[in-house]
């Protein structure tokens, strides 16, 4: 399994000298697989998070835009 940022650099490297590129749209995408690669390794209980879901705990810690 790759990490979101492998994911990010490798799209941006196929990428980048495309007419309709959207540097955007490779942040958007990349931010999202980082947010399901956090989530699945809480609830597959890589991380002790006490007794917050896996959803709670991505976003009290890490989506600074909904707190």
């Amino acid at each position: 399994m790759k990490t979101a940022m492998q994911e990010l650099w490798e799209y941006i490297e196929a990428n980048y000298n495309e007419e309709n590129f959207n540097i955007m749209d490779a942040k958007a995408k990349s931010l999202e697989l980082e947010k399901k690669q956090i989530i699945d390794a809480i609830e597959e209980d890589i991380f002790h998070t006490s007794n917050k879901t896996a959803e709670e705990y991505y976003k009290e810690t890490y989506d600074k835009t909904n707190g």
